[in-house]
């Protein structure tokens, strides 16, 4: 009795108070928010919070550190700086130099996103009690819902892009001594839980209508078809960035492809693939999935923030000549 009173009460906030969306959607703008707060801060003190990895180890960006694999703007440094001497960088040297955990462990949001993305499929199969509590908490507040056919393809690219990910985690990328502050990792792992919420939840309506696994072989909509082609090609590319950099020997500056153009390619891939499940998850009448885009603006931030500072490495290690005719992340725009 006392467990059903608490799934009740709870239903009821969700419902009257503040759908799982909005929840999912109040993250990623809090943490975008956190991240551009952490980009003000005094360079001393970002450097502590924002650069591990390669960078903290004197050598270029390796393969695959975006964020979403995402979040990776909140990491720290294992070195404090000698010139930093006020009491704040000295306070934030002491908060990153706690809880450090192998930079390694970002192989940890993918098999969250993996086994995410199969336990919601898994819920939907079985009519399970955890997505139809979440689907009746969120279904009174939406405006317009996702089809059936759109969550499940949704679903799908979601999780192919967590199994390939994983899979660039175990098998192209080289292994990594580095540290990395514990809250980039608690961030990253929230992240990939919200995100595989969003991908589904503005379907509430519809799954409600189904008690068991149904999907039509439909003519797909304008935002299906568009959104999965944008994603099989920033999925396709993303990946041949990511062996590239892998394969790069002694840490020299890419220069190849889209490398010629951007400083971190992958990075743009990145967002082009949530802005794809942005278009492919849109319910009627609207562009864009607003969950998904909130994520979207999360990846953004955080990946933009870091690809300036890649910029400005370059410069350092490579002479800004080297970069001069490059974009950061977006062409003609950053």
């Amino acid at each position: 009795m006392e467990q059903g009173a608490l799934l009740s009460s709870l239903e009821h906030f969700l419902t009257h108070k503040v759908s799982p969306a909005q929840l999912c959607q109040a993250f990623f703008v809090l943490a975008a928010a956190g991240v551009l707060a952490v980009a003000a801060t005094p360079k001393s003190a970002r450097r502590l919070m924002l650069e591990y990895g390669p960078r903290q180890q004197e050598k270029p960006p390796a393969a695959g550190e975006d964020a979403t694999s995402k979040a990776a703007t909140t990491t720290a440094s294992l070195n404090s700086h000698s010139s930093s001497s006020s009491h704040f960088t000295k306070l934030v040297a002491w908060f990153t130099s706690v809880g450090k955990v192998p930079h390694s462990w970002f192989k940890h949001f993918y098999i969250l996103s993996v086994c995410s993305s199969l336990f919601w499929a898994a819920q939907y199969m079985s009519d399970g009690t955890i997505i139809r509590f979440m689907a009746r908490a969120q279904a009174k507040s939406l405006k317009g819902s996702m089809t059936t056919n759109q969550a499940l393809l949704t679903w799908l690219l979601m999780l192919m892009q967590g199994c390939r990910r994983l899979f660039e985690c175990l098998a192209i990328l080289r292994p990594s001594t580095s540290k990395m502050w514990i809250v980039h990792w608690v961030l990253g792992m929230a992240y990939y839980a919200c995100i595989n919420v969003s991908v589904w939840v503005e379907a509430s309506t519809s799954l409600l209508q189904t008690g068991e696994l149904s999907f039509t072989f439909e003519q797909p909509s304008a935002n299906e078809f568009i959104g999965t082609l944008l994603f099989l090609g920033a999925w396709i590319m993303q990946y041949r960035c990511h062996k590239y950099l892998a394969g790069l020997k002694k840490y020299s500056l890419p220069e190849e492809g889209m490398f010629l153009y951007l400083i971190c390619p992958h990075y743009t891939c990145e967002c082009i693939l949530y802005l794809s499940l942005a278009i492919t998850a849109a319910p009627k009448g609207q562009l864009l999935n607003q969950t998904i885009t909130c994520g979207l603006v999360f990846v953004a931030t955080n990946l933009g923030v870091t690809a300036g500072d890649t910029r400005k490495w370059y410069a350092e290690k490579f002479g800004q000549n080297s970069i001069q005719q490059r974009w950061n992340m977006v062409p003609l725009v950053y």
